[in-house]
């Protein structure tokens, strides 16, 4: 079922705003244009690699199986809050016949470190959190970072894809009209500054590894563990 969203934002995808299948996956309408080029611009981090991921806000669930496909020495798990979206995730796993990893119910703006489920996955190799910190109260950005410093392994990367702004201005014209209107929809969302999450990053002692421009004006943006 196709229906239009009572916005174009939503912190989460349902059979009443986004498409739908029978099986219970939903579609994203950015997912065809943000996965090719998120996946190229991952595979020098991830390739090769092995342990397990952590995926923060996976949404739909189709980045999370279609990393599991990419990245096989890794364990991809997704996690969401919402239950529509990990019953979506577990659909997209199961079409696509990636791993089967039952999502994690995790939200990010508490202690979700602490949680038995993310406990048992041992020290992360990375932890990703795709197009969520814009569409959250800062302290899911916070509850991010805090809690990645602490699961990651020495050299783990925390990986945050996005819209950002830069000393706050966006980084392409594009950009100030979405960002006024995520403010208009809920005051606690917004575009956050490449500066806060690096200031934010350094406080819980993760390193700047890179800064990719991306198309779409978006940006991926790694801090590693050290070693």
């Amino acid at each position: 079922m196709t229906a239009a969203p009572p916005s174009r934002h939503t912190a989460r995808y349902s059979p009443d705003n986004a498409a739908s299948a029978p099986d219970g996956r939903l579609f994203s309408p950015v997912f065809a244009r943000n996965f090719p080029p998120v996946l190229a611009a991952l595979v020098p981090w991830l390739a090769g690699c092995r342990g397990a991921v952590l995926e923060i806000g996976c949404g739909t669930g189709q980045h999370a199986a279609g990393f599991a496909l990419a990245f096989p020495g890794l364990a991809w798990w997704p996690s969401d809050p919402d239950g529509g979206h990990r019953a979506s995730a577990r659909a997209w796993a199961a079409e696509l016949r990636a791993p089967e990893r039952a999502p994690i119910a995790l939200d990010a703006g508490e202690d979700w470190a602490a949680l038995p489920g993310v406990r048992a996955l041992g020290p992360l190799r990375a932890v990703l959190s795709m197009n969520v910190i814009h569409i959250a109260p800062p302290a899911v950005m916070r509850g991010i970072v805090a809690g990645s410093a602490s699961v990651l392994a020495p050299d783990g990367l925390l990986i945050f894809y996005g819209p950002f702004l830069e000393e706050g201005q966006p980084t392409a014209p594009g950009n100030a009209a979405f960002d006024a209107g995520l403010r208009a929809d809920n005051p606690d969302w917004g575009l956050r500054e490449v500066g806060t999450l690096r200031r934010l990053a350094g406080e819980h002692g993760l390193t700047l590894a890179a800064q990719v421009a991306m198309p779409a004006n978006n940006q991926l943006i790694l801090f590693r563990k050290p070693a």
